[in-house]
This record gives C-alpha cells, sequence and structure tokens, in this order.
C-alpha cells in the first residue's frame, strides 16, 4: 500500500530549500571572511551557523509530527498553513539571528513553540482515540 503524503512532502520540500539558503548564507560569510571551518571567532557567522542549527535541530521532529498526523488522516485543511507558517518563521528566525529584523527571532521561537505545542496535543488525542 503506498501512503501519500503531500503536505509533508511539501513541507519536506521547503526545509530542504530553507536548509540550502542557511548554508549559502554561511559559506557567503565565510567566503568573505576567510574563514574555511567554524565561525573563526566571527560574531556574524556565528550567528548565521546558529541559525541553521536551530533550524536542524527542530524542523525534523515538525516534519515527522506532521507526517504522522496526516498519515493517521486527521491533518485536515489546517495541517498545511501551520507547517507554511513553521518554514516562514523559520526564515523569519534567521534574518532575526542577523541582527536586522529584530522581531526575527521571536516570531520564529513562537511559531516552533506553538507548532511543537500543537503537534502534541493532536498526537495525544489521536492516540487516545478522541480526535
Amino acid at each position: 500500500m503506498v501512503v501519500l503524503l503531500p503536505t509533508t512532502l511539501c513541507l519536506t520540500a521547503a526545509a530542504l530549500v530553507i536548509n540550502f539558503w542557511l548554508s549559502m548564507r554561511i559559506g557567503k560569510l565565510r567566503q568573505a571572511h576567510g574563514v574555511s571551518v567554524g565561525d573563526g571567532g566571527n560574531e556574524a557567522i556565528m550567528r548565521r551557523m546558529r541559525a541553521q542549527l536551530n533550524f536542524v535541530e527542530q524542523t525534523p521532529l515538525i516534519l515527522i509530527g506532521i507526517a504522522l498526523v496526516e498519515m493517521a488522516g486527521k491533518g485536515g485543511a489546517r495541517l498545511a498553513p501551520a507547517g507554511a507558517a513553521f518554514m516562514i518563521g523559520r526564515v523569519c528566525h534567521a534574518i532575526g539571528m542577523d541582527g536586522n529584523f529584530k522581531a526575527g527571532r521571536p516570531i520564529g521561537m513562537l511559531t516552533g513553540m506553538l507548532l511543537s505545542l500543537a503537534l502534541v496535543v493532536v498526537s495525544v488525542l489521536i492516540s487516545l482515540g478522541k480526535m
């Protein structure tokens, strides 16, 4: 049996594009400052590296949660917009880490926390047969 997860697939594609963008931003700064490995003590590089690591820390669990809810057939019309808001939040967070968009970090943190909590609640309700 083939299980199609169009929302998860689309959000995974978005995550791959965002991760590529985050990598390119780090590479651009490393090249400009002559740093081949690590951050070289450069705060701007460190901030961009931390933004990417934050993305890598949060995104897999969010995608797993979305996939499982989607597999359970319970995502409905809210799952894709919630995932999209998370991805937009991750971009805002990365830009905020540069210091150019002060609201970016809290926006990114809030979208991640809210979606995590929502997925916890939905997952528990599904597992208990209440949803």
